[in-house]
């Protein structure tokens, strides 16, 4: 944990959390990318080129600046050159196909894309263009492509820029990202949070989890996601521990890496620790180094809890957040006993409020409630109430000592793999077949026990038509990322209905059938 009694002023802002961890931790190794190392004042300086970059190309405070790359060193000076330069980031998830992305870069009216072409094969830029991107209004933002001549050409650029000036005029009012989360309407909310209240949240929950200086902290989380970007890059910078990045997880790798780099600090979601439990080559790597596993859904088994106490870690900690909340709401207790930890998330971090709404819905009110929806000020509304509470669209439940239990969700989105699925989206892009009058998809439990749960699709089919499940579930994989494509879909004449007409998912859900 950083000493309180440094001398160095605690930032409220993320340009002076990237000077402060420089000056603080130096020499420290702050990066590692493959071969690549770097120190905390390395890594401040490439920081502070990338935003000169950015000011030479026009770039102005509160402008829109998206990188879409994995994890990286890539990732981590486009994503902190832009918030320093007064831009605000906006992440997009690897796993969008063309459509998706346009979405998001339009919504937003980025003007700078940094894409880290050819990840995985996917060439996104090609993608775009597939998409229409460009073809109409709003024009395309600038774009720079990773890595490559065009890359370092583009940080060339901002030798000479006086990119410390720019950064010493961010406030920590300021918007400094704007990530995209999906609503009952299926089309993607840019939620917006500020510096200080993204810097006192992590500050927060490192105190929380017990994050040290010094911890060896491998991100297999996205950074295009809260938790990989700000419980990740933001948390470490504030400790001064070292960030391991792998882009993609692969347990033989993650072993390789946990060996290699005496990882310590290992956040995922329930999947990962299983994977890694699972894998016969976990018997024979030397794990010893680990020390700390974040996790969180609203159950984990208990047998995974214990299973990861005896045989990977020695401070298991559950948490739970929204991209609303700045990712984060609650954090565990590590000395809780596996059965009260495979039922609850643990307490409001220090300076927030969580209490239960007559239906039951979890509210959540302070300094991480987002600062609203992008230009939406009706979901805004719709969001947090005239008293500041945020609704989260979760149901749950308190104990006398505070600790929150999540029980079930007002809203329909379900979790694959640690990444939200929204049906609303799923369910427009399957109506989009020509054979589907309409769809519903709800989220079932994984047969096979380790993405959670998976979708369902029920879909009722145009007079005259027909289309097989296969037919259906490829149109889907070609229009959107693969975690969101259903894993199974039924064909039904009828959808079970309310007296307004609304589908009952909860039938759904207790149906016979489901995916094998």
């Amino acid at each position: 944990m950083r000493d309180p009694r440094s001398s160095l002023r605690s930032p409220r802002t993320i340009p002076a959390l990237v000077e402060r961890a420089a000056a603080e931790f130096g020499d420290r190794e702050a990066l590692v990318d493959g071969d690549l190392r770097w120190t905390f004042s390395e890594l401040g300086a490439q920081v502070y080129r990338c935003a000169g970059a950015m000011l030479a190309a026009g770039i102005e405070p509160g402008d829109r600046v998206a990188v879409w790359a994995p994890n990286g060193h890539r990732f981590v000076v486009a994503a902190l050159g832009a918030v320093t330069a007064g831009a605000i980031l906006v992440p997009v998830n690897t796993r969008f196909k063309g459509d998706e992305a346009a979405w998001i870069l339009g919504k937003s009216r980025a003007r700078l894309l940094l894409v880290e072409n050819g990840f995985l094969g996917n060439d996104y830029v090609a993608m775009l263009r597939q998409a229409g991107w460009g073809q109409a209004a709003p024009e395309p933002p600038a774009t720079v492509i990773m890595p490559g001549e065009d890359w370092e050409g583009f940080l060339a650029t901002g030798v000479g820029a006086d990119a410390r000036a720019r950064a010493g005029r961010v406030s920590e009012d300021d918007i400094a990202d704007m990530f995209f989360t999906s609503g009952t309407t299926g089309r993607p909310k840019g939620v917006l949070a500020a510096h200080g209240q993204n810097i006192r949240v992590f500050e927060a929950w490192a105190d929380g989890v017990g994050l040290q200086s010094g911890d060896r902290y491998l991100i297999v989380n996205p950074m295009f996601h809260t938790f990989g970007y700000k419980a990740g890059v933001l948390a470490c910078l504030l400790r001064g521990a070292t960030m391991v990045s792998q882009p993609v997880f692969d347990v033989t790798r993650t072993l390789e890496l946990i060996e290699a780099e005496k990882i310590s600090v290992l956040p995922g979601p329930p999947t990962l620790y299983a994977s890694i439990l699972d894998h016969p080559a976990a018997r024979d790597a030397n794990l010893e180094s680990l020390r700390l596993a974040v996790t969180g859904a609203a159950v984990v088994p208990v047998r995974l809890i214990e299973r990861m106490q005896t045989e990977l870690f020695k401070q298991v900690v559950i948490a739970y957040g929204l991209t609303e909340s700045c990712g984060t709401v609650t954090v565990g207790d590590p000395r809780t006993n596996p059965e009260l930890m495979s039922r609850t998330v643990g307490v409001a971090i220090e300076g927030t409020e969580v209490r239960t709404a007559g239906t039951g819905e979890v509210l959540v009110r302070g300094y991480n409630v987002m600062r609203g929806y992008f230009e939406d000020p009706e979901a805004t509304a719709a969001a947090i109430d005239e008293d500041g509470w945020l609704h989260t669209g979760d149901v749950g439940s308190l104990d006398a000592d505070g600790n929150l239990r999540i029980t079930d969700r007002l809203k329909d989105m379900y979790i694959t793999g640690g990444f939200n699925v929204y049906p609303a989206e799923v369910e427009q892009t399957i109506a989009r077949h020509p054979a589907v009058s309409e769809a519903a998809v709800v989220g079932v439990p994984d047969p096979d026990e380790r993405l959670g749960e998976v979708g369902l699709a029920y879909v009722i089919l145009r007079p005259g038509q027909t289309a097989t499940e296969t037919e259906i579930i490829g149109f889907c994989r070609e229009r959107m990322a693969n975690f969101k494509v259903p894993r199974a879909v039924r064909v039904v004449r009828e959808l079970p209905r309310n007296a307004s007409g609304k589908v009952l998912k909860y039938q759904l859900r207790s149906r016979p059938g489901r995916p094998t």
